[in-house]
């Protein structure tokens, strides 16, 4: 994959259920401690060295924001840096949310990416 995807938010579940995708979610970390989906990682600036190194390349990547606007730039830089299966999630937080899917509000700054 040479650009990345937009994907809706059952697309998105089912992908990280049976293909083992990580959810990345870049909104603020006042955002994303009150909730965020399920088991998902929050890529930041400072946390993106942890997500290199625990994140295979060719493992599917899902990126979250708000509304799906910023999270187009963040899969395009993601396909830069070398990712082969990149999305977005159309919508973003608000479309997983009003699509009743799993979501927690601790934080889980490193996620178990095996």
């Amino acid at each position: 994959m040479t650009s990345f995807s937009e994907i809706t938010a059952r697309q998105a579940w089912k992908m990280q259920i049976e293909k083992n995708a990580i959810l990345v979610d870049i909104r603020d970390s006042t955002q994303f401690n009150l909730s965020h989906p399920k088991n998902a990682f929050h890529l930041t600036n400072q946390s993106y060295n942890t997500f290199q190194q625990q994140c295979d390349y060719d493992r599917p990547v899902i990126v979250v924001c708000y509304h799906g606007v910023s999270s187009l730039n963040t899969a395009a830089f993601l396909i830069e840096q070398g990712y082969e299966r990149v999305y977005s999630l159309i919508g973003g937080f608000d479309s997983w949310v009003k699509n009743n899917l799993p979501t927690e509000n601790e934080s889980k700054f490193n996620p178990q990416m095996t």
